[in-house]
């Protein structure tokens, strides 16, 4: 029997478990079709798309009679597609540009694959190992091709992608994409396995001198229709498209040029390789014009490949004067070669010839060469400012902040070379007016904006600004500058001699007052405060900034210090000094408190007390923002310190009460349990409602996760919530009947009278966390009319009921434990019982879409991204239940059904409820793959039967017919059937919520 025959009988054979196939007369017409379609100028759609087509095609998988998927079968009908698609790309001559473009690394790798197997390349033989000189022009041409993309898709994987907005999520074309995805990933791990010899290929092709050819329309028939004739006129001399050997070498010329120029981002020494390689390209092009190639190559990229690697490559002095300002300015900052730098960007101002990003970019690297300790680069990195400034002053761009942070501080050179730099910048017989307005304005501005009479005199007398603004604009700016102040008097001509005029007393009051707005270093701010009040004994300098702010504890002591200097000091150091301490500035904050500390020793001990108990605080800020952030306990000194503090019993000291709940908050998060609960004095308890909270809070975390042992201390934690949170009432209440809970309470009532800091005091320790977290959520469980309880860790231990209802603000409480465990997330995102409170609180809330996404989220970070099995105590029943409810009401009733599995006993009547539902918004049929339940999938099967669904029938009894699901199959297999389903089906939850 012949093989077409046995094709055609095997065709038949299998035509009752497969889709109908195509018949040899529409093979023969879709062929017909094929050549009438590639003749038309505009075929519609594009030839390229159809390559998609008949691949897609051809490697369609089987289905045999017992409902098995199999791999494309290597029939006639296959052989065709293949054949019509290697067609396509032989009339679009092989241009890899266009197929590119169009087809997807796995199907151009697959049309490829194609040309070599038709090629009669052997497979499994290397191509490093085969010699392209004595193989027929055809083959090794294929081979050449093949490498050529190869190198091609590893550069084209380098460059950044612009991602695509995805639209509404679909589960099956998010799988679809995903696989695509990861087929793509694996070619090319391959393909960068393989590239250093890919590149060898193409080193080697670069020797053949001579011409080649590479398969047409006509020598693809006659392969298929002559297989035995393969030595014959097929791999002749004269047979295929011929390609000469000069087209060959520029196209593999740019090609490894490209490849050698992306690795020379790890390996220098490749970008001479490169050089060669594009200046070779560019040789060839010149010598037989881009027109007569068959493959076009982008000049305008191929231009600026040779650009770079001039500039990375070049080093004569030769070189220099005759490269780009590009390659100009690399040599420059490799050489330190700061003078001719400076040069190329003020002539550069002139011509504009470097964008804006390349100048900021150079700057840039400037300043980070100086503030690693290259302090000669301070001036270059102020010249290069200056030019680049000047340059967006004429381009009508924003001025950049550098250059405003430079001018802080100017000084005559400063001035002299910006004026030279605006100078050259502009040729004022050529330019245009806007040109000419931009510059008046720029300078204008300039003078404004300064205080030192001298400097404004530098650039009001210059030849640039008398040419550029007229006698009536500079009367109105020195009019402006009266105005601005008072004792400023400007002659209206040049002055010659303008460095020996001195600057009124209110100039030089001016800038000291800047200079101690801005200065953080104590000695300094001494210094200028003495300059200060011996120019005059009017004012008080610490009102001169509002944003020094001192709280008013301390402020009332330090207002009262009677020597006027002495007074503003100690403002200014404790102002500046709590700043940084905000900035997380500490090191700053240390100078100045240390130098704070010094100066009241010497006079108030009360103030000296204030600023041991700033140091502390300041100390405590350190350690946590430092060794404690890596989990690295505090030195015992520090501990003995804080401990120190809240033990003090010295009379009149003014107290900030933030330092006393950092203290309480930092034993607790040190774990010192033992001396919170057996060791602080006992009227410190009683008279500090901190650190009374703190006693119950380490007494209630010690004695955990025993129940019965932590009830005791449990039940006085609860019973001093819940005077705290209950109001009385006695109390008014406001506008809208309500009794505030926060402004109005009682003293007798609770330990503490600030609601709002009580229980948000700095924490970090997890298990100090879950359980104030577990006690407002049992206190929020308590009410009468909660329908939906939230769930929490150690919930146990407290007690189920409060004699008095009403005087619990339940209001109150659901905002605490809201703001309590969204302050618990962000110390740690993970913890997924803290997760599965902020569900149930979205679930509440009736914010179905979040509870989801939380419920999903906790699953998610205790299994690895659901790869191992969620612990039961996460996903209990209750939750599974409460996801199931927000599916339903989010009418995902196919998800619903799935989580019904989920279930200790599987709710079949919840299930069998959502799948009669027909207006659902999920995946449907696609999530089929999911269940594992064969009663779920039996109900499916006489559901769409039921309903004539023939094509959702068949899915759920391919689903139902897989041997894994067998019940005669072990429990084992069956649990392991059920957690792969769970795992796919979870992840691809996640995908949609998360």
């Amino acid at each position: 029997m012949s093989a077409e025959a046995a094709d055609r009988e095997a065709a038949t054979s299998s035509r009752p478990c497969t889709p109908p196939q195509t018949s040899w007369f529409e093979f023969v017409l879709e062929e017909a079709l094929l050549e009438q379609h590639l003749q038309k100028p505009s075929p519609d759609p594009p030839p390229v798309q159809l390559i998609v087509q008949f691949l897609e095609q051809a490697s369609k998988p089987s289905v045999n009679e017992q409902n098995q998927v199999q791999p494309p079968p290597d029939n006639k009908r296959n052989r065709i597609l293949k054949l019509l698609a290697l067609k396509v790309a032989a009339h679009l001559k092989w241009d890899l540009d266009v197929l590119e473009k169009s087809l997807s690394v796995p199907v151009l790798n697959m049309l490829l694959n194609e040309l070599l197997c038709i090629s009669k390349v052997p497979p499994g033989t290397k191509h490093v190992d085969v010699d392209l000189s004595s193989l027929p022009p055809t083959t090794a041409m294929a081979i050449i091709l093949y490498n050529r993309w190869a190198i091609r898709t590893i550069v084209q994987s380098s460059f950044p992608v612009k991602q695509v907005k995805p639209g509404p999520p679909q589960l099956n074309v998010m799988n679809q994409m995903q696989q695509e995805k990861e087929l793509t990933e694996n070619i090319l791990k391959v393909l960068k396995e393989q590239a250093a010899d890919s590149i060898l290929v193409l080193e080697g092709a670069l020797k053949l001198n001579k011409d080649l050819y590479v398969h047409t329309i006509r020598t693809l028939d006659l392969l298929a229709m002559e297989p035995g004739m393969v030595n014959g006129e097929t791999e002749s001399s004269t047979a295929g498209l011929k390609i000469s050997a000069e087209e060959i070498q520029c196209q593999v010329c740019y090609d490894l040029g490209a490849i050698y120029f992306q690795q020379g981002s790890t390996n220098v020494a490749v970008h001479e390789k490169a050089k060669e390689k594009f200046f070779k390209t560019k040789e060839l092009i010149a010598k037989n014009g881009s027109s007569s190639l068959h493959f076009t190559i982008d000049e305008e990229r191929l231009a600026g490949y040779c650009q770079a690697c001039e500039v990375l490559t070049s080093s004569s002095d030769d070189a220099f004067q005759q490269a780009t300002p590009y390659s100009q300015i690399h040599s420059c900052m490799k050489s330190g070669n700061c003078q001719d730098l400076v040069k190329i960007f003020l002539e550069d101002n002139l011509t504009l010839s470097l964008p804006e990003q390349f100048r900021q970019s150079v700057l840039r690297e400037l300043f980070q060469k100086a503030q690693q300790g290259n302090d000669a680069l301070d001036e270059v990195c102020f010249k290069v400012c200056v030019c680049n400034t000047v340059c967006d002053v004429l381009q009508g761009r924003t001025i950049d902040i550098q250059f405003c942070q430079l001018f802080l501080k100017p000084s005559k050179e400063k001035i002299d070379f910006l004026l030279e730099v605006c100078s050259g910048s502009i040729n004022l017989e050529n330019a245009s007016e806007a040109l000419k307005r931009k510059m008046a304005a720029f300078l204008k501005n300039l003078c404004l904006g300064m205080e030192d009479l001298q400097f404004v005199f530098m650039i009001s007398s210059h030849e640039l600004f008398i040419k550029l603004l007229k006698d009536d604009e500079r009367k109105l700016l020195i009019d402006q500058m009266r105005k601005r102040s008072p004792r400023i008097n400007l002659c209206t001509k040049p002055v010659t001699s303008f460095y020996d005029i001195p600057a009124s007393a209110s100039v030089n009051i001016g800038q000291l007052e800047h200079q101690l707005i801005l200065s953080v270093d104590p000695w300094r701010i001494r210094q200028i405060l003495i300059e200060l009040h011996g120019m005059t004994s009017e004012r008080q300098f610490w009102t001169i900034s509002n944003k020094w702010e001192v709280p008013n504890v301390y402020g009332n002591v330090i207002l009262g210090i009677k020597d006027s200097l002495t007074r503003d000091l100690v403002y200014i150091l404790m102002a500046k000094g709590l700043h940084c301490s905000a900035i997380k500035d500490f090191v700053h904050a240390k100078q100045l408190f240390a130098a704070c500390l010094e100066l009241v020793t010497e006079f108030s001990p009360k103030l000296r007390q204030v600023m041991l108990n700033e140091m502390l605080l300041l100390d405590i800020y350190t350690h946590e923002a430092g060794a404690g952030a890596s989990g690295e306990r505090p030195p015992s000194d520090l501990i003995s310190r804080v401990r120190g503090y809240l033990e003090m019993r010295v009379p009149d000291i003014p107290l900030r009460q933030v330092i006393a709940e950092e203290c309480v908050a930092f034993l607790l998060n040190w774990c010192e349990n033992e001396y919170l609960t057996m060791q602080v004095p006992l009227p410190l308890v009683q008279t500090n409602p901190y650190v009374k909270l703190g006693q119950l809070l380490a007494a209630t975390c010690k004695e955990l996760p025993g129940p019965k042992e932590s009830r005791r201390t449990a039940k006085d934690l609860w019973e001093v919530v819940v005077q705290i949170c209950s109001v009385s009432n006695q109390h008014k209440r406001g506008n809208d009947g309500r009794v505030s809970l926060i402004k109005h309470r009682e003293s007798t009532l609770g330990i503490m009278y600030r609601y709002n800091t009580l229980f948000f005091l700095p924490l970090q320790e997890p298990l100090v966390l879950t359980t104030i977290l577990s006690l407002f959520v049992k206190l929020h469980n308590v009410r009468e009319d909660i329908v939906n309880d939230i769930a929490a860790e150690h919930i146990s231990i407290w007690p189920s009921s409060i004699p008095n209802l009403q005087s619990v603000d339940f209001e109150a409480v659901a905002v605490t434990v809201k703001e309590l465990v969204s302050y618990a997330l962000t110390i740690n995102a993970n913890n997924h019982f803290w997760l599965i409170i902020q569900a149930d609180i979205y679930f509440a809330t009736n914010q179905y879409s979040a509870a989801l996404h939380y419920y999903l989220q906790a699953g998610a970070v205790c299994s690895d991204f659901f790869n191992k099995m969620v612990p039961p105590d996460v996903y209990t029943d209750q939750v599974i239940k409460r996801m199931i409810k927000c599916c339903s009401l989010l009418n995902c009733h196919t998800q619903v059904a799935i989580l019904c599995q989920f279930l200790r006993e599987v709710d079949y009547k919840t299930a069998f409820k959502a799948l009669q539902e027909q207006n659902s918004h999920d995946a449907m049929d696609s999530y089929y793959e999911y269940i594992w339940d064969v009663t779920i999938l039996e109900y499916l099967t006489y559901l769409h039967h039921k309903r004539g669904e023939t094509d959702k029938r068949q899915i759920a009894i391919k689903a139902i017919g897989q041997t894994e699901l067998n019940a005669s199959n072990p429990e084992e297999v069956l649990q392991l059937a059920a957690q792969r389903r769970k795992k796919k089906f979870l992840q691809a939850m996640a995908k949609l919520y998360f």
